[in-house]
């Protein structure tokens, strides 16, 4: 054969691979991975080789279906090929099995590659980041800054999502630097990625400056979604609104992820206007078809204590998804019917659908809620016969819910058999103790979890500080405060502040509470004055308690409890004139104080009473029970006293 016909055919064969390589690339691009994985098989039959553009494709459609065992062939084809070196091929091998899950063994890849460019680099980064992976990540950056490799957008991108998974602000921070220090900062999608993960910090003060930090002309939709979906996840739904109208003036058109986070920002009962608006917003742009957007509304309208609007939505439905019979079914728990809870529960299996765990997470916190232990311990076995309670979450759930059930045996029964112990676990058995009046044993809890090694968080100290306030114990109290800050650096919340009021306040340490009150770092709440104004009374102290009564009535004019509180101070000590002027403000301005109610279950049903409630159909035998048990009590507490009266005539 002619060197010329020989380049003829050499022509021909190159010609064609091309053609095979745009038809995969193309299956590719639009999708239709398992398309593209034939085509090659088509490709082998006609007797031609893949090239080192082709395995990046095929790499690529691996990618996309997940599937190691095609992985893994298409891996084999390339050992074979003169390719196997080839960096661009070596690369797509390495991000093929990241996106299969097989970190590790793309990593195996990417260690034995004699030269390595940043998008190999990148998917390893991507790779242990994903899987949560910190140190790795971290130890791979700093191997690819010592070759001299410069990151770029999308290795600052993988880091920032490393730390979102760990939620560590300080390691986020140093990886703001870093984009600062190399440039990268004024990337839109890099900015975009640090609103997101500062709100999953907690940092909403830093995420509002990431964006601000956009110049207006490069902010994209994305840039209002993350800054949306970081006010929805504060519960900031005025200032949730206020960016979309943003979003709208800028000229981007919203889609139903905008709306969901919307939504998701409106869930609690003053904001339930927005609710109604937003929700006609989103059924006018077309998102009505949308079910991630329908389980959202129901879990909004649940969470505002619209319950009636959210079981229209759900009746509704033509297709429901287990998120939507969770929604639901947490809804119902959310204002207290338990009782429809669980049979939204049975019906979610009959019609096939297996509950998840949240599901099962949301009974359990009903029961918590309405005090349901008869229904706690069936969730309680279901979960057991499920293989539920392997998840350390749902033992957390049950331990929290037995302690409000007032089943302190049963929560210890759970916290004493977990194999691995979270500083949740930890911080459920601590408040239980805590709520059960067994103040001391929540102390050595406390204890024992600082020898353990694993460090307490500001809800771990807010359970302990209850603790002590319950309990008296001022010094532990005073000391497990300074810990806080001293020895975990923890800055303490309001929440922490109250209690230490409250347990300054029942110790009758009236000044000093006020003292410290005035050297709090942040505005003093409701809660603070309330519980400082509890104290007064407890103690007479009409002084002190018509100072604090002059900020409450500022920050709550309209709540009656602060006005009723001072009416009784001053019924204590007598100045009754003053005690007609708290009433008649109270009328004039339409208070009421909401009335005291209880829950008691009996065979399994729920009954709710309010304060001097007769509306029961059983009242009569209610009341005439309670009058015989008060009965016997008064005659016990004579009998006490009599006993005194003889032992002192003894003496």
């Amino acid at each position: 054969m002619s060197t010329l016909t020989q380049h003829l055919n050499c022509f021909s064969k190159l010609s064609t691979l091309t053609w095979w390589n745009s038809s995969i690339r193309g299956a590719v691009n639009q999708g239709n991975a398992s398309k593209a994985l034939a085509l090659f098989h088509q490709l082998k039959l006609n007797g031609l080789q893949p090239n080192n553009f082709t395995f990046p494709f095929l790499s690529k459609a691996c990618a996309k279906l997940s599937h190691l065992t095609n992985s893994q062939i298409i891996h084999t084809h390339v050992v074979k090929s003169p390719f196997y070196s080839d960096i661009y091929v070596q690369t797509a091998m390495v991000d093929m099995y990241v996106k299969c899950g097989k970190v590790d063994d793309a990593y195996n890849l990417f260690d034995k590659m004699p030269v390595r460019n940043i998008a190999s680099w990148n998917a390893m980064i991507i790779g242990f980041s994903q899987i949560g992976s910190l140190d790795r990540v971290f130890n791979l950056f700093m191997g690819m800054r010592l070759v001299g490799t410069r990151p770029d957008a999308a290795t600052v991108i993988g880091l920032t999502r490393a730390v979102i998974s760990a939620k560590s602000l300080r390691f986020l921070k140093a990886v703001h630097a870093i984009g600062i220090e190399t440039g990268l900062d004024a990337d839109t999608s890099v900015s975009n990625t640090w609103i997101a993960a500062y709100s999953k910090c907690g940092e909403l003060q830093l995420a509002k400056m990431v964006f601000h930090g956009i110049q207006k002309t490069a902010r994209s939709s994305v840039s209002w979604n993350s800054l949306i979906a970081c006010y929805a996840h504060f519960g900031k739904y005025v200032d949730a609104v206020k960016s979309y109208k943003g979003l709208l003036c800028d000229g981007f058109k919203p889609d139903a992820s905008t709306i969901i986070s919307l939504l998701s920002s409106c869930q609690q009962p003053e904001a339930l206007i927005y609710g109604f608006l937003i929700h006609g917003h989103g059924f006018q742009l077309g998102c009505d078809s949308d079910i991630s957007l329908i389980n959202t509304l129901i879990s909004m309208y649940s969470r505002c204590g619209d319950i009636s609007s959210a079981t229209i939505l759900f009746d509704g439905m033509s297709i429901r998804t287990c998120v939507s019979w969770t929604a639901m079914i947490s809804g119902y728990s959310e204002v207290g019917r338990v009782d429809d809870a669980l049979v939204l529960f049975n019906a979610m299996e009959e019609t096939g659908e297996k509950p998840d765990i949240v599901t099962v997470l949301s009974l359990i916190s009903g029961c918590g809620k309405t005090g349901a232990l008869g229904l706690g311990h069936w969730i309680d076995n279901y979960a057991s016969l499920h293989e539920l309670k392997k998840d350390v979450v749902v033992c957390n759930a049950l331990i929290d819910m037995y302690a409000k059930c007032g089943s302190l045996n049963d929560a210890r029964e759970i916290f004493y058999s977990l194999p691995n112990r979270t500083v949740v676990s930890w911080t459920a058995m601590i408040a239980a103790c805590a709520l059960n009046g067994e103040f001391r044993e929540a102390l050595d809890l406390f204890s024992l979890l600082s020898e353990s090694g694993i460090e307490p968080n500001n809800i771990t100290f807010l359970a302990v500080l209850q603790a002590c306030c319950h309990g008296g114990y001022l010094e532990k109290g005073r000391e497990c405060f300074m810990m806080m800050t001293e020895r975990y650096g923890i800055n303490p919340g309001l929440d922490h502040y109250s209690c230490m009021i409250d347990l300054l306040g029942r110790k009758g340490k009236l000044i000093e509470a006020l003292e410290v009150i005035q050297d709090m770092p942040m505005k003093p709440d409701e809660g603070i004055w309330g519980a400082l104004l509890g104290a007064c009374k407890i103690h007479n102290n009409m002084e002190i308690g018509e100072y604090v009564s002059r900020y409450l009535f500022e920050l709550q004019p309209r709540v009656a409890v602060s006005f009723v509180e001072m009416a009784n101070i001053y019924a204590s000590v007598g100045r009754w004139d003053e005690v007609a002027a708290m009433r008649k403000t109270m009328r004039s301005n339409q208070m009421r104080k909401s009335p005291g109610k209880s829950v008691v279950q009996v065979n399994g049903m729920s009954h709710v009473f309010f304060v001097e409630d007769r509306s029961h159909h059983d009242s009569l035998l209610i009341y005439e029970a309670l009058g015989n048990l008060a009965m016997q009590m008064k005659q016990k507490e004579f009998s006490s006293h009599a006993q005194r009266w003889v032992e002192l005539d003894t003496i």
